[in-house]
């Protein structure tokens, strides 16, 4: 298993011929006051698996803050990998949309990435104050009320 993607964005999609769309993949985001809420976000993530790999593997996506308290209800699920032909691997892509992200203070967020309950990856999301000078007009719109 080889996680290709993880990132957290603006928006994602999946189309056909497995490609995967990802708008404005981020790891920042300025806030005007706390506590904040994003409004809409997605994570997107492309695991390629081999045919040793063919069977379903459970995935699970926790959201958490510094001291590892969870910000979201862990998103679990199963990945059904099916290779055929011969192919020697394929992708699975996944988006999952997020409404409303409440970040309760400024810091470090971390989304962690387990595969068969084994740590995959995490990403980092720093939450900052907004500079008050800039306050209200975010230089790429990642600023949040």
């Amino acid at each position: 298993m080889n996680l290709e993607i993880l990132t957290l964005c603006d928006a994602a999609t999946t189309s056909h011929g497995g490609k995967l769309n990802i708008l404005g993949s981020f790891d920042t985001l300025h806030v005007t006051k706390f506590p904040a809420a994003h409004p809409q976000c997605a994570i997107a993530m492309r695991i390629r698996f081999t045919r040793m790999e063919e069977g379903t593997h459970n995935v699970a996506l926790s959201f958490v803050d510094a001291d590892g308290k969870r910000v979201m209800p862990d998103v679990q699920g199963e990945i059904a990998v099916k290779i055929g032909g011969d192919e020697p691997s394929t992708v699975t892509n996944l988006v999952i949309n997020i409404h409303q992200l409440k970040l309760p203070e400024p810091g470090y967020y971390s989304l962690d990435l387990a595969i068969d309950s084994r740590h995959e990856s995490s990403l980092p999301l720093m939450v900052r104050p907004m500079p008050q000078a800039t306050q209200g007009s975010g230089p790429h719109g990642d600023a949040l009320m």
